[in-house]
């Protein structure tokens, strides 16, 4: 029997997703952070399950964390960072930008200023 089987398997699309599910995805992805921040002095630890739920649906229908959300957590470890209780926030003058420590991980981050400022100029002219 020389003549072998072959299954074709056809390929899932892997298009833009509607607009409807973006929206929905966004939408969720800020009920959680607010949730996560209401919650975290009660349940420190539901917060961070609300950040990783919300990683979730991000990966999921690939879409991405709005800037804004996206420094409200650490990459590292998950965690919700409230600056003061599990975060230090320190800015570098010299070199313009911020460096957001989880205190949790040690993980840093920097974010440069400048450009925000530039950013925030922009949109304040139109």
């Amino acid at each position: 029997m020389s003549n072998k089987m072959c299954m074709v398997f056809k390929k899932r699309s892997r298009g833009k997703k509607k607009t409807w599910q973006v929206e929905i995805a966004k939408e969720r992805m800020h009920i959680l952070f607010d949730q996560a921040d209401r919650r975290f002095k009660t349940d420190p630890d539901l917060s961070d399950r609300y950040m990783e739920i919300a990683k979730k649906i991000s990966t999921k229908l690939n879409v991405p964390i709005p800037r804004e959300l996206k420094r409200r957590f650490c990459r590292n470890c998950g965690a919700y960072l409230v600056y003061g209780a599990n975060a230090r926030q320190r800015v570098n003058s010299e070199k313009k930008y911020v460096i957001m420590t989880c205190l949790r991980c040690s993980q840093k981050k920097r974010i440069p200023y400048v450009a925000e400022k530039k950013r925030a100029r922009k949109e304040k002219e139109d």
